[in-house]
Formats: structure tokens, sequence, C-alpha cells
């Protein structure tokens, strides 16, 4: 037997309104373990061979959600969401605290792959081996706060009825907002009222099916281990290790709203026109003394509790949202020239509440504000003047992309799509405006100062600007690393180094350990993600020769703080690229080698992808 694994995955087509299983070779698993690597996978063998001419938002696409083998059982719960990316028409793995991972595992399944497109709005509900296809007429256009209120108090009532006494819990469940139903492809998959998987849009996937939320409800056991004993005694010894994470548990990531800015000079200001900053109203002890309303709050069998309940009174109404994160309070805050700890979890509210990403809507607006600062965009353009520090223009900004009412049509379509409409619109190029990368706003992480991130690292990944996928040195960790973390699926502020392949040898019996991941799965995961991300289409195509690099933005010299004058170099951004490619096998495009793969097992279903590309580039 296969341990570790419920042994099945969901499908449902919405367009035939069928349900079926599919089974995964265990050998497969092996080497993809779940999901990231076993989405990447997936995807390929099912849509590699059309895959230029499938668009994101059409019915062809698919939306996989994957748990990995350690859900469940590793401290801390993930699910991945993916498919084919409507921001870079690419791969991207999506994590997402929630715990429909654990009830899906309960109820016999180790994901739900969806496909086709339903002609009215619709929720899955998915309660053990019966799976329903429910109508959500009466949900579409609820905001996430809502819809979580309503929805999740109406399966708790029907648990109650079906439990004839019995304690029942909340049905856990992923949904989007009213961003996802209008196709923004900043949108958001969303789990309770302020978690999303933000990287790649697939809000925008999951309303192109018009599929309003996923809802599970499991009563049987996980699956089975391969050495029960030691996963008991690893897991005690991890809690153990995470525990001690104190500034982590006791602030969460938002302590660096300030740190970030003020210690390593990389902070988003002003659409990245500063990283550098000495303003100690964002201090993390003015959120927690002002609008914190709960300290360590977690997820299913979290230690490390790094999340906080916000609660911001404004205009007669309640705003609840996170701590903010770290990358929140950058995006929601120094990006848009806003330090109050109020004003950015008013706007951060906001964003979860429509379904948004906020790195890629404060990149987005960041954007925006800039070319009005320039003179290229007008109140006439926009309808109203837009700041740097002025909240309730960026609010108003929000409503429009989210509605797709005026510019913000144009918006809704993200940063990288946004600047091309524009340079159309205004008969000049303001791409170089844009921080992003293949279509994916940059993380709140700059790389001029050399304290943060390294020079080459968005340029790089196979995941364009998303930090938490960027290559470093040495090159197994950063990103090859990250393929195993999404795979398994644990949370990377969970990751101990120290017992973290012991326990996955402990849960499936695969004989895997860091040098073996390294030097065959993960290359295997990004040689796939690099040749859909490649192909591309059917609207944009990336060219390595010209967009395998960084923004330009980073290219300036910092104007401020004690790394003034430091700028990124192209030499060295070339340089490190080229080396990290080649530690995977690849050639200077970025393109596995024939070598490498025959080595990983993948000739026949990526050799005709790698020729096409080549085909392109040599036209």
């Amino acid at each position: 037997m296969t341990y570790g694994y419920a042994g099945s995955i969901l499908v449902v087509d919405l367009s035939k309104d069928k349900i079926t299983e599919m089974s995964i070779d265990e050998e497969i698993l092996r080497i993809y373990l779940g999901g990231r690597g076993l989405g990447a996978y997936v995807l390929l063998k099912e849509l590699g061979a059309s895959w230029e001419n499938i668009d994101p938002l059409g019915p062809e696409n698919l939306l996989l959600v994957l748990t990995g083998p350690l859900v469940g059982y590793y401290p801390g719960i993930k699910v991945v969401i993916t498919g084919k990316s409507p921001q870079s028409n690419g791969v991207i793995g999506s994590t997402l605290s929630s715990e429909i991972g654990l009830e899906l595992r309960s109820a016999g399944y180790d994901g739900i792959v969806v496909k086709g497109r339903s002609k009215d709005p619709v929720y899955i509900y998915v309660e053990n081996d019966s799976v329903e296809i429910r109508s959500a007429e009466k949900y579409w256009g609820m905001t996430g706060r809502k819809l979580y209120e309503t929805l999740s108090r109406e399966l708790l009532n029907e648990a109650i009825r079906k439990s004839k006494g019995s304690a029942v819990r909340e049905t856990p469940m992923i949904y989007i907002g009213p961003a996802g139903e209008n196709l923004v492809r900043t949108a958001s998959v969303m789990s309770k009222w302020f978690h999303a998987a933000g990287y790649g849009g697939y809000g925008a996937v999951m309303g192109s099916k018009n599929l309003k939320a996923i809802a599970v409800r499991g009563k049987g056991p996980l699956p089975r281990v391969y050495d029960p004993v030691k996963v008991r005694t690893l897991t005690r010894l991890i809690q153990k290790e995470l525990s001690s994470k104190f500034s982590l548990r006791y602030w969460g990531t938002g302590h660096g709203g300030y740190s970030v800015g003020y210690r390593f000079s990389s902070e988003p200001i002003r659409n990245w026109q500063e990283e550098w900053h000495d303003n100690r109203e964002i201090s993390i002890v003015n959120f927690e003394r002002r609008i914190w309303k709960r300290r360590f709050w977690g997820d299913f069998g979290c230690p490390v509790t790094c999340m906080k309940v916000s609660v911001v009174k404004k205009c007669g109404s309640v705003y609840v949202t996170d701590a903010p994160d770290y990358e929140l309070q950058a995006y929601m805050g120094t990006n848009l020239g806003i330090f109050k700890a109020e004003d950015i979890a008013y706007l951060s509210a906001i964003v979860d509440d429509f379904g948004l990403c906020g790195i890629q809507t404060g990149n987005l607006l960041g954007f925006v504000a800039e070319l009005y600062e320039k003179g290229i965009l007008t109140e006439e353009d926009l309808g109203f003047s837009v700041r740097w520090g002025d909240t309730e223009a960026f609010k108003r900004l929000i409503e429009m992309i989210v509605r797709r009412e005026g510019i913000g049509d144009i918006l809704a379509e993200g940063t990288f799509r946004a600047a091309l409409r524009i340079s159309s619109m205004k008969s000049m190029n303001v791409l170089d405006y844009a921080v992003q990368v293949k279509g994916i706003a940059v993380g709140a992480h700059g790389v001029r100062s050399g304290l943060d991130y390294q020079q080459f690292s968005y340029a790089a990944s196979v995941q364009g600007g998303d930090h938490t996928s960027a290559p470093s040195e040495p090159f197994d960790r950063g990103e090859v690393f990250a393929t195993f973390a999404d795979s398994a699926v644990i949370c990377l502020f969970t990751v101990s180094k120290k017992y973290m392949w012991d326990f996955t040898r402990a849960v499936t019996g695969f004989e895997i350990t860091q040098e073996s991941w390294t030097k065959y799965s993960a290359r295997a995961i990004l040689s796939i993600q690099r040749v859909l991300l490649l192909l591309g289409g059917p609207d944009i195509y990336w060219d390595p020769r010209v967009h395998d690099d960084i923004p330009k933005r980073f290219y300036e010299p910092l104007p401020s703080g004690p790394k003034k004058g430091e700028a990124a170099s192209r030499d060295t951004v070339r340089k490190t690229l080229i080396e990290y490619y080649k530690f995977l096998g690849w050639d200077e495009l970025g393109l596995p080698t024939d070598e490498t793969l025959e080595a990983l097992g993948l000739r026949k279903l990526l050799e005709p992808l790698v020729k096409k590309i080549r085909k392109r580039l040599e036209s």
C-alpha cells in the first residue's frame, strides 16, 4: 500500500455535471509527492499538448485543490491551489491555510480537480463519499465575510440536523469574492475571512467556472503512515522546536513593516521609488496596542500561531483582517505612502473582503499612483486624484477594479497587462513603472541593498515575482526547497530543517532525502513549470532573452538610507541566472537539455514542448 495518501483524487466536471475519481501511480507520488509538484505533473499530462491555446479563464482550464502527504500530520495546515495562471500563463503553486485539506483527507481524497464550467453559479459540497454540485445563486455577489457567515451557518445547521444531537464542527471551505466572479486577474482563492491563495489569480479561474465555493466535511481517519511511532515522536520534537520561535509567535511577520525598511532597505515605498524609511508610525507596537483584538491565533495543529486578529472601525462600519502581515503592511501601506496602522488594516480588510490578492493589488495601486504623480494618468482618466497616502482614493480604486468600472476594467487585468493597455492608450512605454516579473507582482522584498533577496531571484523563478519561490545561493535552497514545502504540503514558517526529512520518510516510507529531492524531484517539478511558463499563451508569451530579468526599477540606485546609491547589476543578474540554470540542467535559455529530460524521465512529455518553444524563439 501507499502510506500517507488517501489514494484518490476527486474529479468534478461542471460542464457535464459529472463526478468521478482518479488515482495516481505510486511512482509518480514518490517523485512529485503532492501539492505543487503533483499539480504541475497533472497539468502537463492533461493540458500540455495544447497548453499555448488554452485560455486560463476558459472552461478548458483545470482548477486543482491538492493536499500533500504531510497534511494533517505535520504541524500547521495548508493546501495548494493551482492550474494555468491567468497572470503568468504558466503554473503557480499557490498555498493557502485552510482546514479543507484535513477534511479532504479524512473524506478519503488527496485533492479535487475541477473541470469545465457550470451554466449557473454553484458550489461543491463534499461529505465523505457524498459529493454534490449545489446551486450558489443566492450567494453570488456576496463579499467574503458575508458569504462565510451565511454559508457556514447554513452548513452548520445542516450538520446539526444530521448529527441527531452529537457534537458537530464548522465545515471548512474555500471561496471567492466579487473580484473572482468578475474575472479580475488579481483575485484570490480565500479561506476563513482573510486567508488567501493570492499568487496566480486562481480566484478568477473559480469565477470563470461559476464556482463560488468548495466545502468539505470528512469523518474518516487520516491515511495510514509508514512508521506511526516515529511520527508521534518527531511531532513532539517539531512542536517543541517551533514553539520557541518567539518573535514569529508574538508578532507574526508584521514586525517587518518597520524593520524591513529601516534595517534592510528593501521595503516598497511609493511604488519602489524608495526602499528605506525611519517612520515609526508603522511599528508593530502600534498595531498591537491599537487594533489587535486577538493574539496567538493559528490554524489546525500550528504551534507558531503567527496570525493576529485586527479590528478597525471606520465610517460606521467594522473591518476585520489579520495583523496585517508584513506583505500587506508593505503593499497596502508603505508602497502607497501610508504608514498608519488603522489605515493599513482598513485597506487590507477591504481587499480580503472583495477576494483580492493584497500583494498584486497593492503593487497595481502603487503603479497607478506613480503614473498619476508623473502626469501620465490624469483625473480625467481616473475620475479623481490619486495621491500618496490618500486612503480613500485607493479604496475607491479598489472598488473600481473589483467592479471593472471605468479604468478599473483595464486595471483588473493586473499590473503587466494594464501597463500594456495604458502604454497603447498614452502612446508611450509605461512598463518601466510596472514592478513585476512575467505578469506576477514581486513580493515586498527588494534586491538592491543586498541585505534581503538576491539580485537574480525574481528573474530566475518559475513563478515570476512570487517571493515564496525565489531562487537563492546556494542553489539547493530557495526555490528548490520551496518545491518540497509546497508539494509535501507544509507551511514555510513551520519548517524544521532538523527533523523534516525524517518526518517525511516516517509518513510515506519513501527513501527521500534533501540530496535526492534536489537532484531529481525539484529538477523535475521546476522543469515542468519552466516549460509551461515559456509555452504561455494565448495572449502573452515570454521570451527568456527579454523577460528573464528583474524590474527596471531595481537597476536604479537607492535614493536614501544607509545603502543609498546601491543598485542591481545586469552583469550579476545574468551571470547568476546562467549558473542557476546550469545547476538545474538547463541551457542558457532556461530550457531543459536533452540529457536532463532523459535523466528525469520527462523526454516523452516535455521534448515536443521544448521544440515548440525553440521554434518560436527562432522565428
